[in-house]
């Protein structure tokens, strides 16, 4: 079943972020644009490449409004660990959510049950808290933080103007389409 225009679930984790431990909610997450970023477990080898390519666009993400949720079945203590001894996370400042319950992992449905972690999911919620972009991919394959913030500003373009759309590789600034008849939305 498709993910898209779901409601994100009602959460309330811990982080690891700026050095310390935050709360996070559902709450926290509506009103602006967010990723969330599930990968299966911290202390592997997949997973700090892609949050390292994460921490480097991240500055990017921060001024198109986006904030970025790294999220594994990990406790906050152990995501603690994991940047306390890896030179590629220590780089990571968004906020790496603790999901030992899988709540999140079941509610964007991406929770390997018998494995007790989450697949390679990629979420972008709109400020709605609606989700209008996912990808999930084989756990051996690595994201590329450069095309999801390429998708973000298409989505982004998208919302401010409804009767738009984005072509294949769409950059800021570039030429969209605008259809004849209503089916923006419906395609």
């Amino acid at each position: 079943m498709s993910q898209i225009g779901k409601q994100i679930v009602d959460f309330k984790v811990q982080a690891f972020v700026n050095d310390g431990f935050k709360e996070v909610t559902k709450q926290d997450v509506l009103g602006k644009w967010s990723v969330f970023f599930f990968y299966p477990a911290d202390f592997t080898f997949v997973c700090p490449t892609e949050l390292e390519d994460l921490a480097d666009k991240y500055s990017d993400f921060q001024e198109a409004g986006v904030e970025v949720y790294g999220v594994s079945c990990d406790t906050h203590f152990v995501h603690k660990a994991w940047h306390d001894t890896s030179a590629a996370i220590k780089k990571v400042k968004y906020p790496l959510l603790a999901d030992p319950t899988g709540v999140l992992a079941r509610g964007f449905d991406v929770m390997i049950e018998e494995a007790g972690l989450a697949e390679r999911g990629t979420f972008v919620v709109n400020p709605k808290g609606e989700i209008v972009s996912y990808e999930v991919v084989a756990g051996n394959i690595g994201r590329n933080a450069e095309e999801l913030f390429r998708r973000i500003q298409a989505l982004q373009f998208v919302d401010n103007h409804p009767s738009e759309v984005c072509p294949a590789k769409w950059k800021k600034g570039g030429e969209t389409l605008k259809p004849s008849i209503d089916l923006v939305g419906k395609i």
